[in-house]
């Protein structure tokens, strides 16, 4: 029987199992090396192309086809892929992309990601170089915006989930019971979160999954710049708690998603300290505008939050997707989200003798977030990340000029930051017609491959509205943009 179990288990026995790896290591080689090559120009080239273009029929057929159920040759599978994914990108990473608000990604970001997958590492723990470069990349973003070195975070997917966390813990601070243990039913007090009318609706979705309910976010209105009304925000306080709610939460915005505005920080955290409130700021627009030498008195004041949201995948130009959520109170935080599991149990020794990362967040399973931030900051460092956000900022500041020296073209709000806000007037032309010109030009910008740019209301207003959030935009391409709107417009008005 001993030699039958040798038999059964020496080195090279042919047992029939298969693997994923390939059978020629050399071809698999010379196909990687080609696709690097491939990806090179890709962003070399970038220039050269449209922005964006719509997929033909026989394209969109593709994504349709059967489920594979038999092997094909990689360097097929590779052309598909060229063919039909490669050539129809959103186009966030081109120069003239600047709808709703992306980072335009980078290169070395792109091998760190190849690199983490290839390592594999799950990021939910353990005792591995993957998940200590992890916590230095969130020290890193601690420092970046005055978080002290005591404040605890965590990398997740994007800003939606990054303000998720911060409002959980938030909520489970003020809600005067055990939320985890009880629910929300517990709660002795409705609890009150507080925003600007311009907060993102990432904060609703967020309430609404917490239990609380649409209604607990209270909208206080904006001033004229758009930043919330910080008198009306201390009313607002003083009548819930009059009326037998318990204010738990003033959501801060350093940066609006619709103009770019920032609340005064300073004032609200002066506020919700005198009233006993968390500060959680969402600076997933304009956080980072503290590492911008000429810009970062914006902010001032940010590094006072509880809480905090930021998005390495926008003025980091990480690739998708990496977001960051930093509580100021480590334990509350750890308290938020902390399950301990049999199968999940540290040890003095070994693979698992380290900090559980899933226990600050949602996620068991997390993937490796960190290294395309850590490796861009590495090569760059954040000095030139911090002189980019100014660059995009001076850039935002020079399209409104050439829109206010344009007798078509008008502003439809104040410039704060990177985010300009726009429209083409047309004399005697109604809101609604001027409306549909506007979305026209919008539309013809992007088919044409000219520049993707987004619309949106503000104070009940219609207008286009460029972010720009690109470290390849040139100044030549904001000139081409007013140039090809005034065009367009003249075009569409006339027919």
């Amino acid at each position: 029987m001993e030699h039958e179990m040798d038999a059964l288990h020496r080195p090279g026995a042919a047992t029939g199992e298969e693997t994923l790896d390939p059978t020629d290591w050399a071809v698999l080689g010379a196909l990687s090396h080609r696709i690097v090559d491939d990806a090179i120009g890709f962003l070399r080239d970038v220039r050269e192309r449209p922005v964006w273009r719509d997929m033909p029929a026989e394209v969109r057929t593709f994504f349709d086809t059967a489920l594979p159920r038999s092997p094909a040759p990689l360097g097929e599978v590779y052309r598909q892929v060229t063919e039909n994914v490669m050539s129809y990108p959103m186009g966030n990473i081109h120069p003239r992309f600047w709808s709703w608000y992306m980072g335009s990604s980078n290169f070395t970001g792109a091998l760190a990601d190849f690199l983490a997958a290839i390592q594999g590492s799950n990021l939910g723990g353990g005792n591995h170089a993957a998940a200590l470069l992890d916590a230095q990349v969130v020290n890193w973003l601690k420092e970046m915006v005055g978080f002290p070195a005591s404040a605890s975070g965590t990398l997740v997917s994007g800003g939606s989930m990054a303000n998720l966390i911060g409002l959980t813990v938030a909520r489970n601070v003020k809600a005067g019971v055990d939320v985890r243990e009880h629910g929300v039913a517990a709660i002795d007090k409705p609890l009150r979160f507080y925003a600007s009318d311009q907060v993102h609706s990432c904060h609703r979705k967020a309430l609404e999954e917490l239990g609380l309910g649409n209604r607990a976010l209270r909208r206080i209105p904006s001033d004229a710049g758009f930043r919330m009304d910080v008198a009306a925000l201390a009313a607002a306080i003083a009548q819930d708690r009059a009326a037998g709610f318990l204010p738990a939460c003033i959501i801060a915005n350093a940066g609006t998603v619709n103009t770019g505005a920032i609340d005064d920080l300073s004032a609200i955290g002066d506020l919700a300290a005198e009233e006993d409130i968390w500060f959680h700021v969402d600076g997933c627009i304009g956080a980072l505008i503290a590492i911008a030498p000429e810009n970062a008195l914006r902010v001032d004041g940010i590094g006072r939050a509880d809480s905090l949201a930021l998005d390495p995948h926008k003025w980091l130009h990480a690739p998708f997707e990496v977001g960051c959520a930093l509580i100021r109170d480590p334990s509350a935080h750890h308290a938020a989200f902390a399950v301990t599991s049999e199968y999940l149990e540290a040890t003095s020794r070994g693979l698992a003798a380290a900090a559980w990362l899933h226990e600050y967040g949602l996620q068991t399973t997390r993937g490796f977030r960190a290294l395309k931030v850590w490796m861009a900051l590495k090569e760059h460092g954040a000095e030139k990340f911090g002189r980019l956000i100014d660059q995009n900022i001076a850039q935002a500041r020079y399209l409104t000029t050439l829109i206010e020296a344009e007798p078509l073209l008008e502003l439809a709000a104040p410039t704060t930051i990177n985010i300009v806000c726009f429209r083409y007037r047309a004399k005697g032309v109604e809101a609604e017609a001027l409306k549909a010109i506007n979305t026209e030009i919008m539309l013809r910008l992007q088919e044409e491959g000219t520049a993707a740019i987004s619309d949106t209301t503000v104070h009940g207003e219609h207008c286009l509205r460029v972010a720009i959030t690109n470290h390849r935009t040139h100044r030549d391409d904001l000139f081409l943009l007013v140039e090809e709107t005034v065009r367009l417009g003249n075009e569409i008005a006339g027919s």
